[in-house]
């Protein structure tokens, strides 16, 4: 049989379909990652946004156009926030953002194989490990949030954190078959097995030959304990991805995210302390109710004085059940000119960034062909083209200057 497993939204979410994917080539199933005509469709869907959840719902009549009896199997956020809307359209199974291997379970059972659902002690799901890519590998380390941002729709959705045990990922990562590996999770931050936090789990990796990657970290868990953890790793990637949201310490205050301006960009002084070229990126909000244009200036200021080497930007989308959906929303046109407003001055400091590591020597992880030059990665997230075919080498190359999105390499 052909299972089309097609995926919405996050890190954690692409990591969880890899592990669908990889049981059901283990039980002989063809698969493919893209829709396309097949006997069974594995949905994973994301909540995030209104958008995404809209999205989540189309692709049910898109796999249909496809397949008309195609069994349709449904999961992830959107289909845990509204069960309901999901069962109205008549598909085979609806699960959710948690009991991931209860789908497994189910998927099962068509092609007569058996699969026992297991929970470590803490409730987080162990799931097959996923088929790694060529050069960089996900290693999903925790589930679950207890931040509960007034904003957020996922800790209601995703639940209560569960972390997995270290010797686990240590295995997975030593085994994963690639140059880089990523960890992520639904808040890393929050990682705890054992009394070992996230410092003490990026210590076990300490023997590791591996470049190690963050995925996205909180302000509290930044301390020097944790970056000298960073630090003493054999190869660690020095991009920091430390959510903001806003600048404004009143906005701050009114998404609950228990820390001030100041104190944020006392988090960003540490970090250049250990680590003097890092490239601190962040998320930021645009438009969140009641944001003044006062506090919008303090969202873009901090982006000059924190020395981001980029910015994801995102308007403020409001979600059913959340604190911030009680609020009265900011204009969909102010929040679209603010939101233009911040991706300009996000591009201005990711270009500012590349330019001042022009002439520097990086090691370098290539991926994928662009034309007649190969496309990688510094340990920085800067994307590095070098003249022909180098996919899947780790080079050391001097930046020389500005190309396309990145800068151009020449290999030492």
């Amino acid at each position: 049989m052909k299972v089309c497993v097609f995926t919405l939204g996050c890190k954690v979410n692409e990591v969880e379909s890899g592990s669908f994917m990889s049981a059901l080539k283990s039980w002989g199933a063809e698969v493919e990652s893209r829709l396309c005509p097949a006997d069974i469709y594995v949905l994973n869907t994301c909540a995030v946004t209104r958008e995404a959840e809209k999205k989540s719902r189309q692709l049910i009549a898109r796999a249909r156009k496809y397949n008309p009896q195609a069994k349709i199997f449904v999961c992830g956020c959107a289909a845990e926030k509204d069960a309901a809307a999901f069962r109205a359209k008549n598909v085979s199974y609806v699960g959710g953002a948690q009991h991931k291997n209860a789908v497994l379970s189910a998927l099962a059972e068509l092609f007569g194989a058996a699969y026992p659902c297991t929970d470590n002690e803490q409730g987080y799901e162990n799931m097959p490990a996923p088929a790694s890519p060529r050069t960089r590998a996900f290693i999903k380390i925790e589930d679950g949030c207890n931040n509960f941002c007034s904003y957020c729709v996922i800790p209601y959705l995703r639940g209560r954190v569960r972390s997995r045990a270290p010797e686990e990922i240590v295995a997975e990562v030593a085994d994963c078959g690639c140059p880089e590996a990523v960890l992520t999770g639904i808040n890393i931050s929050a990682y705890s097995y054992d009394g070992k936090g996230l410092a003490g789990l990026i210590s076990a990796l300490g023997g590791v030959e591996k470049r190690i990657r963050l995925g996205s970290v909180e302000c509290g868990v930044v301390d020097e304990e944790f970056l000298t953890a960073c630090r003493n790793l054999n190869d660690f990637a020095p991009q920091f991805h430390l959510s903001l949201q806003s600048g404004s310490d009143e906005v701050l205050k009114k998404m609950n995210r228990r820390y001030t301006r100041a104190q944020y960009l006392e988090k960003c002084a540490l970090i250049y302390k250990f680590f003097p070229d890092a490239a601190i990126t962040t998320d930021i909000i645009a438009g969140f109710p009641g944001e003044t244009e006062q506090d919008f200036e303090q969202s873009l200021s901090i982006i000059g004085e924190a020395g981001f080497a980029r910015v994801h930007a995102f308007a403020f989308s409001p979600r059913e059940g959340t604190v911030a959906f009680r609020m009265k929303d900011t204009p969909h046109e102010v929040k679209e000119e603010r939101l233009h407003r911040l991706l300009q001055a996000g591009a201005e400091a990711e270009n500012k960034f590349i330019d001042r590591n022009i002439g520097t020597v990086q090691r370098v992880i290539f991926e994928d062909m662009e034309g007649d030059y190969t496309a990688g990665y510094t340990g920085s997230y800067i994307k590095v083209y070098c003249k022909g075919d180098l996919r899947g080498k780790v080079c050391d190359v001097r930046l020389v200057g500005r190309y396309s999105e990145g800068a151009l390499g020449e290999l030492e």
